[in-house]
């Protein structure tokens, strides 16, 4: 109903320019108006859905800045997000993710390219997971494998994964790649496990994402992926999916 009424607004204020707010104008009159120079004009009506799309547009940017500049610390320094690549460098990609996402999987080569062709890069990583309770448990596993040393580990072994990830076949490549699985277990329910959950989840909401991968770059969000895309800057290997 908001969306409506705003178009209602817009469209009036592009069919009805001369159109006095001192007028005494009847709700039924600017209906019969509208209606008339709509069917006279239809164009109007894209035009007046533009419009609105581009406050939106303008609504959402401003209100990311604000999120990116009250959120920085915990974007780019939160002590409870895994980092990988240069711990010290000097551009920080955050990276919003999920284990079941073929999207996440495919983004992964060109992340690996970029950390490989960029010693200067820091890369956060944000477990965020939306798709499944396999994800979920992927996710809590993944990051209860820093108490062992082997977080980037088990990340590269779950996004190389194929098919559904699931609690069973996260155990099995725990148990593969040299983690003690009971112990594993014990530590997922730790929380600080959660509490990055939850501030993944929070993060992703403030800035608009809907869907995974997401990335931070800066002050750029950029809300998807794109596969070779040239290696020049760290921006230049993410974009939107189509």
């Amino acid at each position: 109903m908001r969306v409506r009424s705003v178009l209602l607004v817009s469209t009036l204020a592009i069919v009805l320019p001369s159109l006095s707010l001192a007028q005494d104008i009847s709700d039924d009159r600017i209906k019969a108006l509208i209606a008339e120079t709509l069917r006279e004009n239809p164009d109007l009506v894209l035009e007046a859905l533009q419009a609105l799309e581009a406050r939106q547009a303008e609504a959402q940017a401003a209100a990311a800045a604000a999120v990116l500049t009250d959120e920085r610390a915990v974007l780019e320094r939160d002590p409870n997000a895994p980092v990988m690549g240069n711990p010290e460098g000097d551009v920080t990609v955050v990276e919003f993710f999920d284990y079941n996402c073929p999207y996440c999987k495919r983004a992964m080569p060109e992340v690996d390219a970029l950390l490989a062709e960029d010693g200067n890069v820091r890369l956060v990583m944000r477990e965020w997971p939306i798709l499944s309770e396999g994800s979920a448990f992927a996710a809590r596993a993944a990051l209860a494998a820093r108490k062992q040393g082997k977080y980037a580990e088990m990340h590269n072994a779950l996004m190389g994964m194929r098919g559904k990830v699931e609690a069973d076949t996260v155990l099995r490549v725990a148990g593969e790649i040299g983690l003690d699985v009971e112990k594993l277990k014990a530590d997922m329910q730790s929380p600080e496990i959660e509490e990055h959950i939850a501030t993944s989840a929070r993060l992703a909401e403030a800035l608009g994402f809907n869907g995974t991968p997401s990335f931070v770059i800066g002050d750029q969000l950029i809300p998807g992926f794109v596969e070779k895309c040239p290696p020049s800057a760290p921006t230049e290997h993410f974009g939107v999916i189509a």
